[in-house]
């Protein structure tokens, strides 16, 4: 017993040992955890967010600082031809597309950063100006250009908004709930638009850049939809690599932007059409052919960027093939469609068809033959009015029925063949006693002026079983009669 109880102390010795190091380990987490908090905390409470510095920080990076210095070197000195006959990735040209294209991703980004604080504060001033004008670049125009002004009637807008959004931004400014900013909030929101005009700005002339040497990068991609939109669709992409691996789908919406109609008709607008209704092939469509246009665009434009992502063709001749298939298509949807010919007859045969005959159909023709009625009501005589159903010429006409002379109806009813072979077979069943002569048949015969005759039963069976009636006359002109006992 005195061994047991000395495990089991020993037991609860090690636990509560045990117990203290987690409670120590769990105050030491505690204390990193309130660290991280408290260093969290500082670094959001250094981000001033009213400071536009601490908001955009890639204009003074000295990676922008050393792209934007080469790409006006290279836009000043032009092409390196010198450089052409090395591989592609190896050229120090490629790499500042390259470094390019990655550029103009983060001048994307930091623009709409940009515009996300510029809405923040004009908020105050005009709320339902961001809901009219959704471009980043459009949105920063307007707010430097309308800045504290109350009536809008004095700011012109002209060239920065189509006609039908000044219409709406000035009946909006008019009845707007917004008051104006204090000097120095306004003064942060003007320079916030000027650095994101600025940054628009080094955004073309990286495009600008791309674009003079998109002939070498990308030549076949170049012939189909031109350099400018080549250098605008790698720019967006992220890369040639980057638009190589997109699907056509998405190739075909790149650079489109969203569209307020502000209750205007849809009719003129063209959806899901980005970059690629810039083209040349897109802009000599016709209108109903567009879409068609701009799918098939996007299709050959994704095969000829993969097929300058590997160099497979650095002359342009794939792209120009692709270029002319796309035209000859397009046209081949503008021709009308082909005259109906006329269709010739058949060629006779010589040879005599094989019909149907025999005894079955006979009898249909015979069923459904026109009845001697139905031919004297579809004929009419010469110079006789035709009696019709309500008088005077109206309701169906009777033709020739009825012109016997007492304005009656009169048809002959004659029994038709058929019908008389089913009353023969009918009186057959009837009167025939199948070959047997029946025992209650006489053979005498009273007659009122010859008497007792002695007659034929067997005869006179066969007689009835040929049509003739039971009554008959006989040769002296006198009635007879079989006298059935």
């Amino acid at each position: 017993m005195a061994n047991l109880e000395d495990s089991f102390l020993a037991d609860l010795e090690d636990l509560s040992d045990n117990d203290d190091q987690n409670l120590d380990e769990a105050g030491g987490d505690e204390e990193h955890m309130e660290d991280d908090v408290n260093g969290d905390l500082a670094d959001m409470e250094a981000l001033n967010y009213d400071d536009l510095d601490s908001v955009s920080k890639l204009q003074k990076t000295q990676r922008y600082t050393d792209i934007m210095k080469k790409v006006e070197d290279a836009l000043e000195n032009g092409s390196n031809m010198s450089n052409q006959g090395i591989v592609l990735e190896d050229d120090p040209e490629y790499q500042l597309i390259v470094d390019c294209n990655t550029l103009s991703v983060d001048i994307e980004n930091e623009i709409v950063i940009i515009h996300n604080f510029i809405r923040d504060k004009y908020r105050l001033k005009f709320p339902e100006l961001e809901s009219l004008v959704h471009h980043p670049i459009d949105y920063a125009r307007v707010v430097k250009k309308i800045g504290n002004e109350v009536d809008l009637t004095l700011v012109d807008l002209e060239g920065l908004l189509p006609s039908a959004v000044i219409m709406v931004v000035s009946v909006t400014a008019s009845t707007t709930s917004g008051k104006p900013l204090p000097p120095d909030v306004l003064q942060k929101t003007i320079e916030a638009c000027d650095r994101a005009l600025t940054l628009d700005a080094s955004k073309k002339k990286v495009l600008d850049f791309v674009e003079s040497r998109m002939g070498y990068i990308a030549p076949n991609l170049s012939a189909i939809v031109g350099s400018a939109v080549a250098a605008k669709l790698m720019g967006t992409a992220g890369g040639l690599t980057s638009l190589a691996k997109m699907p056509a789908c998405n190739v075909q919406i790149l650079g489109t932007k969203k569209k307020n109609l502000a209750g205007f008709s849809t009719a003129t607008s063209q959806f899901r059409v980005g970059y690629i209704e810039q083209t040349e092939v897109f802009q000599t469509t016709p209108p109903a052919l567009k879409m068609r246009a701009c799918r098939l665009v996007a299709a050959k434009s994704t095969l000829a960027a993969r097929v300058d992502s590997i160099r497979g063709d650095p002359s342009g001749n794939q792209g120009r093939a692709y270029r002319e298939e796309i035209r000859k298509k397009i046209e081949k949807w503008q021709e009308p469609p082909p005259a109906k010919q006329p269709k010739p007859l058949p060629v006779p045969d010589s040879e005599p068809k094989k019909k149907r005959g025999g005894r079955r159909l006979r009898k249909m023709k015979e069923r459904y033959a026109i009845t001697d009625m139905r031919k004297l009501a579809n004929r009419m005589q010469f110079g006789v009015p035709e009696e019709s159903s309500l008088g005077d010429g109206l309701g169906e006409g009777y033709g020739m029925l009825g012109q016997a002379g007492n304005g009656k109806l009169r048809v002959s009813v004659g029994q038709s063949k058929l019908a008389a072979k089913v009353a023969k077979k009918f009186k057959d069943k009837q009167y025939s006693s199948g070959g047997a002569t029946s025992g209650l048949t006489s053979s005498l015969a009273f007659t009122p002026v010859q008497g007792i005759d002695l007659i034929d039963p067997q005869a006179d069976a066969n007689r009835l079983g040929s049509g003739t009636q039971s009554t008959y006359f006989s040769e002296t002109g006198t009635f007879s009669k079989i006298k059935r006992t």
